[in-house]
């Protein structure tokens, strides 16, 4: 681990010109930052995903992050520990944020972690679930309405505790044996689909880990040389269990949450693009797993930031860009279709909120997803919506080589996975269960082009 970290030090030394120590330097005026956090736990009987009920807390799932402020305007960062929040429901939770923390709708970025023990809830869906006959039971609006609120109040109060910032530190570590491709193929070429807990088969454990980013990329905020906030970035499904009744911020919560208590400092996650990236490999869905990659998770998060590289901080920059990804519309998934499964009293009724959630997205599918960036000098921090796969981090990385770019999806659920264009000609379960088609790819791009200002 050692031999990790001074490699990675050295790496950002070089390539970004940065210093191993906190460097002084007068912060522009007005810089200045507060972190925030919220219990959104919904109560012991309310759905959970799956639209389970939920039966015990085991974590209470928290939405943490920072507003920003500049001397000019305030930005918020929030990372929510639930599965997803679409349409309407994701805009509500920015809309609250952005009226608490005083700034404009477009200057709030909320994403969730994607742990399935958690709430998935999309007001597109009730809407149509309301407008049929017979509809199955759905998640309670009026609920998350009070949960923002609850968040809300949280990001209003951190106003009273904005704090001088003057220094950026960026570093990164490699995490051993979490993440693995959950498309992969065999010697013979065969694509096996390796899921979040798929370490219970031996032939597929077996395969190699695949195509991933083993980096988790940590961003500091320091006063003086002191750490106010650390914000992780990292590619994998964080879900090693679900559907059993819990409510839990599953691994990756308790690496963060471990590490605060460690070291006293606010801790922020953020999943990176892991729309074909799980800990099948590692997983077999039991404790011990759980509480091996809990471990790895922790060691590579305190490898990052031991290799911290610093630099003077600069007046941010927040970037916006529209994009609109083309709804499905091969056999069978089309508007139309999906309408005819979610009126079908036989599908189960998970299912059939399942086919609500995609003709909720071909209904709202001409109105544009707003994407957002984040600049403060060298350091780019994009956010991506739905469940993006790898290559869109590997693509947005590949833009700034010279930079230090991190990459959070799942914000706007509503597009479910955005593939590749290959993955549909490949086949498997991420294009099955996309609500775009494969010309997103392109449009996507397009839009994290825009994002990172390359042409």
């Amino acid at each position: 681990m050692r031999r990790t970290i001074t490699v990675v030090m050295f790496s950002a030394m070089v390539v970004f010109g940065f210093s191993a120590r906190p460097v002084r330097a007068a912060e522009p005026a007005g810089l200045r930052v507060a972190t925030f956090h919220a219990d959104v736990t919904p109560p012991p009987g309310s759905f959970i995903y799956g639209l389970q009920r939920l039966e015990t807390i085991e974590h209470p799932l928290l939405a943490k992050g920072i507003v920003l402020e500049d001397g000019r305007r305030r930005y918020v960062l929030c990372s929510v520990d639930y599965c997803l929040l679409s349409n309407g429901t994701h805009t509500m939770f920015r809309r609250k944020l952005a009226e608490a923390a005083g700034t404009d709708l477009a200057c709030v970025a909320v994403q969730t972690t994607h742990v399935h023990t958690a709430p998935l809830v999309d007001q597109g869906v009730a809407e149509i679930l309301e407008a049929i006959q017979d509809p199955p039971a759905y998640y309670d609006l009026a609920l998350y309405e009070t949960i923002a609120d609850r968040l809300a109040a949280a990001v209003a109060a951190s106003l009273n505790g904005l704090q001088p910032f003057d220094q950026v530190g960026m570093g990164q570590a490699k995490v051993e044996r979490v993440a693995s491709s959950r498309r992969v193929p065999d010697a013979a070429g065969t694509l096996h689909w390796r899921g979040s807990s798929s370490g219970k088969r031996a032939e597929l454990r077996a395969l190699p880990e695949g195509n991933i980013d083993p980096f988790l990329k940590t961003i500091t905020l320091a006063r003086d040389g002191k750490p106010l906030v650390r914000m992780h970035y990292y590619a994998t499904h964080p879900q090693t269990f679900y559907r059993d009744g819990r409510a839990s911020y599953d691994f990756v919560g308790m690496a963060r949450e471990a590490l605060q208590e460690k070291e006293d400092v606010f801790q922020v996650y953020f999943t990176g693009c892991a729309g074909d990236v799980a800990a099948g490999k590692y997983n077999d869905g039991t404790p011990e797993a759980r509480q091996a990659l809990y471990e790895r998770l922790l060691a590579g998060m305190e490898a990052a930031v031991a290799s911290t590289a610093w630099m003077p901080a600069e007046r941010p920059e927040w970037r916006t860009a529209p994009v609109l990804l083309p709804p499905r519309s091969d056999a069978g998934q089309s508007a139309a279709d999906r309408r005819a499964k979610l009126l079908d009293e036989k599908v189960q009724p998970f299912m059939r909120t399942w086919h609500a959630r995609r003709l909720a997205f071909a209904q709202r599918a001409d109105q544009p997803i707003e994407l957002s960036l984040l600049r403060i000098g060298r350091v780019h921090i994009v956010h991506l919506p739905g469940e993006p796969m790898l290559e869109y981090q590997w693509y947005a990385q590949r833009l700034r080589p010279d930079d230090f770019v991190a990459v959070a999806g799942y914000g706007e659920g509503s597009p479910s996975y955005i593939c590749t264009e290959r993955a549909f000609t490949e086949g498997g379960y991420e294009p099955a269960a996309s609500a775009v088609g494969p010309e997103s790819e392109g449009s996507l791009k397009a839009a994290i082009r825009q994002l990172l200002g390359v042409e």
